[in-house]
């Protein structure tokens, strides 16, 4: 299935900016980032799982926020996307040309 994650967090502190950095580096091991602090993870029920268990361990829920939008098994085929940045699709597009 398709999750969106998104994040707010708080880095006016330290812990904050180190907050920053673990949920990046976690969503990156699961997903792609498309925009700063949204990512687009391709990932099967219990790995979400496991993601949403991590990336709740890492925030803190006085200062931060995480969003998980579910678009579905199908929800490239809903995506349309428009200027800068695109990003690679590894199950689609060949990595090597």
């Amino acid at each position: 299935m398709l999750v969106l994650i998104t994040y707010d967090v708080n880095v006016t502190t330290a812990s904050g900016r180190r907050r920053l950095r673990q949920i990046a580096k976690t969503c990156l091991d699961y997903g792609l980032r498309v925009q700063n602090s949204v990512f687009e993870c391709e990932v099967y029920p219990d790995q979400f799982t496991v993601l949403q268990n991590e990336l709740l361990s890492i925030y803190d829920p006085e200062m931060d926020s995480l969003r998980f939008y579910f678009l579905g098994k199908n929800g490239r085929q809903k995506l349309l996307h428009y200027g800068t940045k695109s990003v690679v699709d590894p199950l689609k597009d060949p990595l090597i040309l």
